[in-house]
């Protein structure tokens, strides 16, 4: 599949936004079975320097200095991307989890996707016990791995309650945990930490979602968002698996993997600090076209 991806973003400052120091997230990195092409980043007004580099983890940085008052700031990323593979389903020979595990521990690669970095709690996703009492025996040693992970992804689909605006963010994963209910990012965090506790190496993905318009009715213009899945490193024959727990899926064609990170703070799409502004408001547009319907799309645009 290959897709036509726009994200712009506008922030709107109350007053004079003085100085700002802003790094985004958006360009998609490196990653196995994925190819990105044209890739652009328009910004208005001009920031006084844009500094790209590879960050610590899978992830693509674009640091933004601005350093003349402005009330509005626009930033849009554009790229062209296309994933390829076969749908991954779990194998009657996985390795089981208490091989990951042990295999995980054994690792001497420290490279940016190396599963040592992504085994341990972070910031944004501390070991709760709560979540360890939750998952029970889900996780035990001796279950294969990728048939585990994937019941615990539907299990947090079929109990934890999709609700927009519920949670942002800020929100820890413990709050989102014990009200069952949150966003993509939650039920990422929460997956993670319980993949974590059983020991094996999972990481917070960032991207977007192929998304589809309601049966007869045109995709809107923008109204696609960004979306957050969990990485499951399942050892060295089977690598980095993508389980999405707010679908109940192991990933396939439709996700399109950007960043990858211990937790949310890793991979946020854009973080930074401002001086001056007042308060600030955000309006977010996306677009997620396959390539086939570009052409509809331009035309309704």
């Amino acid at each position: 599949m290959i897709y036509h991806v726009r994200h712009r973003t506008i922030l709107r400052y109350a007053s004079p936004m003085r100085l700002a120091r802003f790094n985004l997230r958006l360009r998609p990195a490196p990653w196995p079975g994925q190819w990105t092409s044209d890739y652009a980043l328009e910004v208005d007004p001009l920031p006084s320097a844009i500094d790209s580099r590879p960050g610590a983890w899978p992830v693509h940085v674009a640091r933004l200095v601005i350093e003349s008052p402005i009330r509005q700031l626009t930033i849009e990323s554009r790229f062209r991307i296309g994933v390829q593979g076969g749908a991954i389903v779990p194998q009657a020979d996985d390795p089981t989890i208490g091989a990951v595990a042990q295999a995980a521990l054994a690792e001497r690669d420290m490279g940016p996707a190396a599963p040592a970095h992504y085994l341990y709690a972070s910031v944004r996703a501390p070991l709760l016990a709560d979540i360890g009492t939750w998952v029970g025996d889900g996780l035990s040693p001796d279950r294969p791995i990728v048939a585990a992970a994937l019941d615990l992804a539907q299990r947090i689909r079929a109990e934890f309650r999709y609700e927009p605006g519920s949670t942002d963010a800020a929100t820890p994963v413990a709050d989102a945990f014990a009200a069952r209910h949150g966003v993509c990012q939650d039920f990422a965090h929460v997956m993670v930490v319980a993949l974590r506790l059983a020991g094996l190496p999972a990481a917070y993905v960032s991207g977007y979602l192929r998304t589809y318009p309601p049966p007869g009715k045109p995709r809107l213009i923008g109204a696609d968002a960004m979306h957050a899945w969990v990485m499951l490193w399942c050892g060295r024959t089977r690598g980095w698996i993508g389980f999405d727990p707010t679908n109940g899926v192991i990933t396939g064609d439709g996700h399109l993997f950007v960043a990858m990170g211990r937790d949310y703070a890793d991979v946020a799409p854009m973080g930074g600090l401002f001086v001056g502004g007042g308060g600030q408001s955000l309006q977010l547009m996306v677009d997620v076209v396959p390539e086939e319907e570009m052409a509809d799309h331009q035309r309704s645009a």
